[in-house]
């Protein structure tokens, strides 16, 4: 982050500013008039624009985020998520046990006196100890696991009624993508089904598969491969549908062997061995096709390793070890508790509501930028999928603008983007004396604090990226202070906000939360940041392999300025880039033991956050590209360096899982694999995932016996 001056107030600018071509200013149209305008904006294509509704479209109700009232309820501190048991191994070691389900339920997100929200979100069906806490709830009970002690999960796909019918998807599904498709049967499971005519939303059975994202070292079999999903065991599920998906019986047999499970109908039994760095990872579903609506729908935590020689810090000034704010939710607290927390997880996310509380997501694709039909199979335009969405409310924890009570002390915050699209940069500057550090990233501690307030006092945060900070509210004044957010409402290109786009909606997104100070109730004990020496990084070797990757946009035939998916994709030796599909065969096939350097050519309009499973990985440098642009737009696009390269950015430099690639640029990190097996890449704009802006890449060889998409 750097800060430039803007009258009277620091403006922080994401760098890079952008593309080193043209990159238009997206702005978003306010609506006349005194009510909520809903509008929404598109710019994939390198072009953007902002459209209102079809006014028969509008008409669907949608509830002003201005009649919710804000900082009514206090923020929920997940719990965290009881054992099941512990699993013993003769000559291995023991593994903590976790049985967890998916399940459907009425949740209070919006305050009182609105209605409650239906949601989806994971849960313990079992513990070992009567105070564990059999709790639903979006987002999850926290997984808190040890260095070096394996975690085994239970994972239930839940999605039943009382009567153990199936429950369909509370949002809709477009069934034109490639994604998980039960109704095509084995046959046509995870494909792009055809259509003789425009097909309505999928109501079927919903898949399920969880992905633990930032474990490293897993084995594939307990990855959450999106192939891998699996019906709920429902007593209704139609004749001809498929029960799970390509991968998921070669992995049920892989972790019998591995681990000596057995994957019941409806569940699947992954291990992770927690042998990296303590670091703040969290889990989510990863279904082929359905992330979007299914994470949208709720289901997701945090999962935080704790101990090893990486989760030491020192205080500078004695040599001794440094006290870090706490304590933390622990197993088996009360709940309510009845103790203070000083160390809190934070998932923020953005969400859009029915008047009635129901949870709003389009149904149309008349709703990104008016395009009304006629789609798919007349068209290459899908009719449901959007390819962002923006919520026009904040959620905290599960909470709509929530607030938390805070001493004059300092505070550990874990947080992390849990929006399908949305890019936060968080605004602290409106909290008088406040002082804000951050200490970690993805992948654990970063090799040495940064001082947030004095780089601007705003936190820029990609979706899925977590920060590890710490705020000090010693000097802050006893009231209430509101977290903002200076982020837009609309696609991320790069910028200054407020220059180059439009910040969030001040009375609505551009509020996060409420801190509300009150004095401390003893002294602090715990080490100011900037006298905090963070364990060292170990260094990675020289890579043996550089592979130049893209990021490419794939533009409608039949309509002007209308993205028909997100691609990922190869740059050759001439510069010439080449999208490919998720069906394309593998590519990136990298050997156990590799050292890689991954480059990532930003070929549109748009930022995009770049995961890698299995590993985490370290940010290289940055360096502008000049993007030429055939007639046909995908086809003919060239790649080549345009200027010096600059290093990460001071709160990349740690390991991170995801990283932000900025348009007009070639982004750079570096890994190394161990694990072998199949596992993927993508965006985590999850809109884009979900159509073809996700790869598989394999670890080592083809697997014996292994499904043989993607084999070659």
């Amino acid at each position: 982050m750097a800060v430039i001056g803007m009258d009277d107030a620091d403006v922080v600018r994401p760098e890079p500013r952008g593309a080193q071509r043209a990159i238009p200013r997206r702005t978003i149209l306010k609506a006349a008039g005194t009510g909520f305008g809903l509008w929404f904006v598109g710019s994939l294509g390198g072009r953007a624009w902002a459209v209102q509704a079809p006014a028969t479209l509008a008409a669907q109700a949608i509830l002003d985020p201005r009649d919710i009232p804000k900082y009514r309820m206090p923020v929920l501190i997940p719990p965290v998520m009881p054992r099941a048991g512990t699993v013993t191994r003769r000559g291995g070691k023991n593994a903590d046990l976790y049985e967890i389900s998916v399940r459907q339920f009425p949740q209070q997100i919006l305050p009182p006196p609105l209605n409650p929200t239906t949601v989806w979100g994971y849960g313990a069906v079992a513990r070992d100890s009567r105070r564990g806490l059999l709790l639903h709830n979006a987002p999850s009970l926290t997984i808190e696991a040890s260095w070096r002690r394996p975690v085994q999960v239970r994972w239930i796909n839940g999605l039943v009624d009382e009567e153990g019918a199936f429950l369909p998807h509370l949002l809709p599904v477009d069934p034109t993508l490639h994604w998980a498709n039960p109704p095509g049967g084995t046959m046509g499971r995870d494909t792009r089904p055809t259509f003789s005519d425009t097909p309505g939303a999928y109501t079927g059975p919903v898949p399920v598969v969880t992905h633990v994202h930032g474990a490293v070292g897993v084995g594939d079999e307990s990855d959450g491969y999106a192939e891998a999903w699996y019906l709920p065991a429902a007593t209704d599920i139609p004749a001809g549908h498929a029960m799970v998906g390509t991968w998921y019986d070669f992995f049920a047999q892989k972790a019998a062997a591995l681990h000596g499970v057995t994957w019941e109908p409806g569940t699947a039994v992954s291990e992770y061995p927690n042998d990296q760095r303590a670091a703040t990872l969290w889990y989510h579903d990863h279904t082929l096709g359905m992330t979007r609506t299914n994470v949208y729908a709720g289901p997701a935590g945090f999962y935080i390793i704790r101990g090893g020689p990486d989760d030491a810090a020192t205080d500078s000034r004695t040599g001794q070890p440094a006290v870090l704010p706490g304590p933390a939710p622990k197993a088996n607290d009360r709940f309510p508790s009845n103790k203070t927390y000083y160390e809190i997880p934070l998932a923020i996310q953005d969400r859009t509501f029915t008047p009635d509380g129901a949870l709003f997501y389009p149904d149309t694709r008349a709703f990104f930028d008016e395009i009304e039909g006629p789609y798919l199979p007349e068209t290459d335009i899908s009719p449901i999928w959007n390819p962002e969405f923006f919520g026009n409310t904040i959620i905290v924890n599960g909470n709509t603008w929530p607030y938390l009570s805070v001493e004059q002390r300092r505070y550990r915050f874990r947080l992390l983007n849990g929006c399908n699209s949305r890019f936060l940069i968080l605004d602290f500057r409106s909290i008088p004396g406040v002082e804000v550090w951050q200490i970690g990233t993805e992948g654990g501690f970063l090799a040495a604090p940064v001082d947030i307030t004095a780089a601007g006092n705003t936190l820029f945060m990609a979706p899925a990226e977590r920060a590890d900070i710490i705020v000090d509210f010693t000097s802050v004044p006893l009231g209430s202070h509101v977290l903002g957010n200076i982020g837009p409402d609309e696609p991320f290109g790069g910028g200054v906000p407020g220059a180059d786009f439009d910040v969030a909606d001040p009375a609505a997104t551009g509020q996060v939360m409420q801190f509300r100070v009150v004095p401390a109730t003893g002294p602090d004990p715990t080490t100011p940041p900037q006298f905090l020496s963070l364990p060292p990084l170990a260094p990675l070797p020289a890579p043996t392999t550089t592979r130049p990757l893209a990021l490419v946009e794939e533009m409608s035939m039949d309509f002007d300025d209308a993205p028909a998916a997100a691609l990922l994709g190869r740059v050759d030796a001439s510069g010439a880039v080449h999208g490919q599909m998720w069906m394309d065969e593998v590519t990136e096939n990298p050997s156990p033991g590799d050292t890689e350097t991954w480059e990532f050519f930003n070929t549109t309009a748009d930022a995009h956050p770049i995961h890698v499973h299995e590993v985490v990985f370290q940010v290289v440098d940055r360096q502008p590209i000049e993007v030429h642009e055939g007639e046909e737009g995908m086809g003919g696009t060239t790649v080549a360096l345009a200027g010096p390269a600059r290093g990460p950015e001071p709160t990349e430099r740690g390991w991170k899982d995801t990283v932000i690639a900025y348009p007009g640029e070639v982004t750079r990190v570096r890994m190394r694999f161990t694990s072998p097996g199949q596992y993927v890449w993508h965006c985590h704009i999850v809109e884009h995932e979900d159509n073809e802006m996700m790869r598989p890449f394999r670890i080592g060889p083809v697997q014996p016996g292994q499904p043989m998409p993607h084999a070659h």
